[in-house]
């Protein structure tokens, strides 16, 4: 089976660095991009033509809301599905399970639903959530059953812990009913995901660590049910192996040490299992950043959440993929800096090699739209007009 692709929209602005400077230099490449629909279009429509089969909008008080913004670039592009995510408890599942049907209806069944339980209380504290960790996952539970029976035609009836519900039911079942993608690292997590995620999602752990995680959800699901697995990375790809690193340092240009410290500090007080482990490959230091062969930490020094980017040539990258698979992985979520040129440097560089492999099939909708000699198999990645990168 193919490897799967999905780029990362982001709706809370882009850059050509972790941290843009507020006071550039005169003649250096700089500045934050708002997340306007019109940029957050040029991404959705790069992915889609590229061949990539999703994009994963974030869900946070410091991002856009994921319905509305995915639902406005859906209008504008013909194939490439959404990996909404959302909290669930901060609505009713059967809103929930309504939303996705009427979201199903008017794509043609483009929504991908990526259940965001939250490892951060203060930031649930500002939505008005105040279960304990634990809690949240026993009540996310409760809620993927309910979905779940509104989703398959029922008339639900729940009583539970945290959730109670009473004749409820959907005048019309999403079709299709949109797969569940579902991340934690915790014992309470890992339940959850074994009962109710059709991919189980990690971030950008060495390969070891991963297959460990893997086995540990596999022992825990089900006798005949399947799952796929997925993961979260930057990317930091370019014809040589020497501009990749360059590209990837210079990410970090302009963040001074305190601001490191400050970022570390900050993520050290998680309940996240997943930051924690982020957190571990760096520990706060610039030194060794390079945890596992082409897996660069360098990203989690300045920002929460996945914090880890392959980097290398684009050959280097495609192994660094198949390295992944053979432990389990089916489904990449990549992002870079900015994400629209990154885009383009992997879905240049990387697929073809990928594609040459038979590690990735092109969708047909955009073979068929490919214009013979536009990308290349060698792992170089070049456009029609000479010399112009993106």
């Amino acid at each position: 089976m193919s490897i799967v692709f999905h780029w990362f929209l982001p709706t809370n602005g882009d850059g050509r660095r972790l941290v843009e400077p507020e006071s550039p230099n005169p003649g250096v490449a700089v500045g934050a991009r708002p997340a306007t629909l019109s940029y957050l279009t040029q991404i959705a429509a790069a992915a889609e033509d590229l061949g990539f089969e999703g994009a994963l909008t974030p869900a946070g008080p410091w991002c856009d809301d994921a319905w509305i913004t995915t639902m406005a670039l859906a209008q504008h592009t013909r194939r490439l599905k959404f990996l909404v995510a959302f909290r669930p408890g901060l609505t009713s599942p059967t809103l929930a399970a309504q939303m996705s049907s009427s979201y199903q209806f008017h794509t043609g069944g483009r929504l991908l639903l990526n259940v965001v339980t939250g490892g951060d209380s203060a930031e649930q504290h500002s939505y008005g959530d105040w279960l304990e960790k634990d809690e949240r996952y026993a009540r996310c539970e409760e809620f993927l059953d309910v979905v779940r029976g509104l989703w398959a035609g029922d008339v639900v009836d729940y009583e539970g812990a945290h959730v109670h519900v009473e004749q409820g039911a959907l005048g019309r079942q999403p079709d299709p009913i949109p797969p569940v993608y579902f991340a934690g690292s915790s014992p309470a997590a890992l339940e959850v995901a074994a009962k109710h995620a059709d991919v189980y999602l990690t971030w950008g752990e060495p390969p070891e660590q991963v297959a460990e995680k893997l086995d540990r959800v596999r022992a825990l699901v089900a006798k005949g049910r399947t799952m796929r697995f997925g993961i979260r990375l930057h990317v930091v790809s370019r014809d040589t192996a020497a501009q990749a690193w360059a590209a990837a340092n210079a990410l970090l240009d302009g963040i001074s040490d305190e601001t490191i410290a400050a970022v570390h500090a900050r993520m050290s007080t998680t309940e996240s299992e997943g930051q924690k482990r982020m957190l571990a490959l760096h520990g706060g230091s610039r030194d060794d950043l390079e945890v596992s062969p082409n897996l660069w930490a360098g990203v989690g020094l300045a920002r929460g959440g996945a914090g880890t980017a392959l980097v290398g040539s684009h050959t280097d990258v495609a192994d660094r993929i198949e390295e992944y698979r053979a432990v389990g992985i089916d489904e990449f979520i990549l992002s870079g800096y900015p994400h629209l040129e990154e885009l383009y440097w992997f879905g240049e560089g990387v697929l073809p090699v990928l594609e040459g492999r038979g590690s990735w099939t092109r969708p047909e909708a955009v073979a068929k739209g490919m214009q013979t000699g536009s990308t290349a198999a060698g792992g170089v990645a070049f456009g029609v007009v000479p010399n112009r990168r993106p």
